[in-house]
């Protein structure tokens, strides 16, 4: 790695996105791709359900309607047509390139139903396992090399020009130079108490964004997965894919009662904000457990179809597919993000792209379709590659990077990160009131006064976007509700 010269490009983060922007890439290139943690603490790594794709051009139209009716009216209809299109594109790609999805006896593809989809059409690896299969087959594509350890804290934005970004690298501050930079650093789960992403997605990009004057949009737009392990002791909880619901699981009360249907004629297959809010209320109205039932699959085809998760949860004592297991909606992806055009291009800095969970296409809108997030990282890590590659950017004048002053963390940082995280999940979770967000402005605020570390000071910036989004749209819509008391 080089601290004293230019890359042609440097690439935030190794998920999905990242890592098929990387393959498009021509290895002759002077690429480098930063790596904050291990390379499979990524949301990549732990996605279950699988890639939503049209299955062919006589699905695209529906798959676009799916996508439309989930998003509640605010998707940009021009990227989700775009994505759904050339889903016919990536996925024959990544066969060609030796990726194997799950196929049946006679090697046909096998496709699932999740919620809000009016058909099968999401591909799986591996039965649950899907995001670790792709994440694996792509970091031995990646003709680059990568870095670990390497926590970005700043960009080096001068006028309309991002020329390169400060990090702590192995515990050493490094100042890298680069013609173009792709941010693919993911969401923001860590700041909320309950969520099911890597413990490396902590919204430090996004903080960074606001510093220098780059536009984050929508980010009162935080999904909630609904069927969620969370009694276990790690930050990231367990996921309980959309996949087994598509399969025929249930969600019943303690008496066993599939009570979902009272609140949409969908059931388990209603979008997930409709879910995860029922079961919210169902909740604070009757008081006691929530369960997934699951004991209607047969042991052996649940073994196969959903390794994972069996394996998991035996880790802590539950017998899959026959026991009820108590789950929780949890945060699970971050539908806003930094502001981008549909190559990535972020606007008025034609050298900084940003891909993936991190961007703000607006083809979610106001709530994410099932499986559409590992399709969004594909083809729009594609589209910036390919933007990238034919722009051929060279800058000549080289700004140098201001003093860094102050520490990245300070001795109380942790115990306010922790205050943080349960203020997020309790003010600015599935059901927000006025008065909760004010009082978690109020913290964020007071918080942001105290001597703290640069990396706490991102997340309160990037939380503080969250609350003022999430005060200015008044009218509940998609994954926002709001109580105006």
């Amino acid at each position: 790695m080089k601290t004293d010269s230019k890359y042609d490009v440097i690439i935030v983060g190794a998920g999905i996105a990242g890592l098929y922007a990387a393959l498009h890439i021509p290895k002759e290139k002077n690429v480098l791709i930063l790596c904050k943690d291990i390379p499979w603490e990524c949301n990549t790594f732990y996605a279950q359900g699988g890639v939503a794709a049209a299955v062919d051009e006589g699905d695209v139209a529906s798959h676009i309607e799916d996508t439309l009716n989930a998003g509640a009216g605010l998707c940009n209809e021009e990227a989700v047509e775009l994505m759904v299109e050339e889903s016919l594109e990536v996925i024959p790609d990544l066969i060609r390139r030796g990726f194997e999805f799950d196929r049946d006896e006679a090697g046909n593809l096998l496709y699932t139903k999740e919620a809000a989809h009016s058909r099968p059409r999401i591909l799986h690896a591996g039965g649950d396992a899907t995001g670790r299969y792709l994440h694996q087959f792509l970091m031995q594509a990646n003709p680059h090399p990568l870095v670990y350890n390497v926590r970005v804290f700043d960009l080096l934005r001068s006028g309309d020009t991002c020329y390169g970004l400060r990090a702590l690298i192995n515990e050493e501050i490094k100042e890298l130079y680069a013609d173009n930079i792709i941010i693919a650093s993911g969401g923001v789960g860590s700041l909320y108490a309950f969520h099911t992403n890597s413990r490396t997605i902590s919204s430090d990009l996004h903080g960074i964004c606001l510093e220098r004057g780059i536009r984050l949009e929508m980010m009162e737009m935080m999904q909630f997965h609904p069927t969620v392990y969370v009694d276990n002791p790690w930050a990231r909880k367990q996921l309980l894919t959309e996949a087994l619901r598509g399969e025929g699981a249930q969600i019943v009360d303690e008496e066993e009662r599939r009570f979902l249907f009272d609140y949409d004629e969908r059931g388990e297959l209603a979008p997930r904000d409709i879910v995860s809010r029922a079961i919210f209320d169902y909740q604070k109205r009757h008081g006691g457990k929530v369960y997934l039932k699951m004991d209607m699959f047969d042991e052996e085809f649940f073994a196969h179809r959903f390794p994972n998760i069996k394996k998991a949860l035996a880790s802590v004592g539950f017998d899959l597919p026959k026991d009820l297991v108590p789950i929780s909606p949890a945060f699970h992806y971050a539908i806003g993000g930094i502001v981008c055009d549909l190559n990535g291009v972020v606007p008025g800095l034609e050298n900084l792209y940003v891909i993936g969970e991190a961007a703000c296409t607006g083809v979610h809108g106001a709530n994410r379709l099932a499986s559409n997030s590992l399709l969004e990282g594909l083809v729009f890590g594609r589209r910036a590659a390919r933007h990238l590659n034919e722009k051929g950017f060279v800058w000549s004048h080289k700004p140098p990077f201001a003093e860094f002053k102050g520490n990245l963390v300070e001795k109380d940082d942790t115990i306010l990160k922790q205050r943080l995280r349960r203020t997020m999940w309790q003010e600015v979770g599935i059901v927000r009131t006025r008065s909760g967000l004010e009082r978690a402005l109020d913290f964020v605020d007071d918080v942001q006064h105290l001597t703290i570390g640069r990396l706490l000071a991102l997340r309160l910036k990037t939380a503080r976007k969250i609350i003022e989004s999430a005060l200015a749209r008044r009218e509940s819509v998609g994954a926002h509700y709001i109580i105006n008391e």
